[in-house]
């Protein structure tokens, strides 16, 4: 931890560690009679205290407050340094998944300062569509040869997390790994109905532990001073799907667009958060984001600001330990991420048995963002009342919750595209 830090800021950091250990004895509570009191921030009402009562004042005043909040006190900021990138197919097949799609695999690599990063993008186009096709993009978990059986997919990963559960050691992508994650990648629904599906491993963009800012994209601004303010992993992670954005620019087979971006778990927060940074994304798609993704903080139920900052410190910026068991104090709750999205369509799924991400501190996010897309003329959440299981909301804001446990499902896809076509008139 202490690594990413100036060393002016270790006397805080101690202090907000022994504030913290004050609260290591207490379990995750999942009781809503427990859950504290609380007040959430007006995303209408600007840090002056100006009503916010158009789309104009909304987009060019209280958007960028709340935009810059963020980037303080929770994700931290991106690098305000271009890079430099090159792009170059690495293979193409015209009759994959037995002639139903095109595979293609590009080489992204990204340049500063006499350093370069290559990034492995993979992407599935359905063979038979007009081009230029619709997209879903998203990072997986373990290395792109994960998300398809197709023994023509590079082991991708050079660096992947310990799950023994998987078979996965050593931090080492393994042949033996591949296609463990193709119920939640989908590729043949996803191309049936019409969109490619593209992947990259988010480990290549950077490591899911806290190196010091040394490995992956951040060895391209190595010159940087860290602050309490510089960017964590989320942030990362977020960053490189702007730069497959900026690949989806350049080519002719992708719509750009009409790009949705999807997240599951840790990449659910990380999809949010680049959605919010990068407005090019069309759509927005958080599936079980939980704490620091789509659920409001201010509950703390299930993971809490502590335990995450706890069990993953290099995933916000290091001002965000300020509110370790101390939510009520930050200026922003997810809700107003969330409403960063507006006035682009956005979706929070949540899933029954997954309470350690608070399904209903999900719900409520997306219901009180619906204010925002108000000013817009557009429909959001208009009850906070939970919908019931499988039934799902599709207006400008989405949601449903799902019977199961924390996972991507047929179900959870089905959505999504049911989502993409109604909002792009297919």
């Amino acid at each position: 931890m202490l690594s990413r830090m100036k060393k002016s800021l270790i006397p805080l950091i101690i202090g907000l560690n022994v504030f913290a250990l004050n609260a290591l004895s207490q379990e995750a509570n999942y009781d809503e009679s427990k859950i504290p009191a609380y007040t959430l921030p007006d995303p209408l009402l600007s840090e002056t205290g100006m009503p916010i009562r158009d789309s104009a004042l909304w987009k060019y005043k209280r958007r960028p407050e709340i935009l810059e909040l963020f980037r303080k006190e929770v994700y931290g900021r991106l690098p305000e340094e271009t890079v430099s990138a090159s792009y170059t197919v690495q293979s193409l097949d015209e009759n994959a998944l037995g002639g139903k799609a095109i595979r293609k695999e590009v080489t992204i690599t990204l340049s500063r300062n006499g350093v370069s990063v290559p990034l492995e993008l993979l992407i599935f186009l359905p063979k038979n569509a007009a081009k230029p096709v619709p997209a879903f993009v998203g990072l997986n978990f373990s290395g792109n040869h994960t998300v398809s059986n197709d023994p023509a997919v590079p082991v991708t990963g050079s660096w992947v997390r310990n799950n023994t559960k998987s078979g996965i050691a050593d931090h080492k992508a393994r042949e033996e790994n591949r296609g463990m994650s193709v119920s939640r990648w989908q590729i043949e629904r996803v191309i049936g109905r019409g969109y490619a599906l593209a992947t990259m491993y988010y480990g290549d963009i950077d490591p899911d532990y806290d190196d010091g800012f040394k490995n992956g994209i951040h060895q391209l601004f190595a010159d940087k001073n860290i602050t309490a303010e510089s960017w964590g992993s989320i942030a990362s992670w977020a960053w490189g799907l702007s730069r497959i954005m900026d690949y989806f620019e350049t080519d002719t087979d992708i719509d750009h667009g009409k790009v949705a971006l999807m997240g599951h778990s840790r990449l659910g927060k990380t999809s949010l958060w680049g959605g919010a940074e990068d407005q090019r994304f069309a759509i927005v798609i958080s599936n079980d984001s939980g704490c620091g993704g789509a659920a409001l903080s201010r509950r703390a139920i299930g993971e809490t600001v502590w335990k995450i900052n706890s069990s993953f410190p290099h995933w916000f910026c290091d001002n965000f330990l300020r509110y370790n068991n101390n939510e009520n104090e930050i200026p922003v709750d997810q809700h107003m991420l969330i409403s960063l999205m507006a006035p682009r369509p956005v979706y929070v799924a949540s899933a029954e048995e997954d309470s350690w991400a608070d399904p209903k501190g999900e719900f409520l996010s997306a219901y009180y963002a619906s204010p925002v897309y108000h000013l817009f003329a557009l429909k959001g959440i208009d009850t906070e009342k939970m919908p019931a299981v499988k039934n799902p909301i599709m207006n400008h804001i989405g949601y449903h919750i799902r019977p199961g446990k924390h996972n991507v499902t047929e179900y959870d896809w089905d959505c999504y595209l049911d989502f993409a076509d109604m909002h792009y008139g297919k």
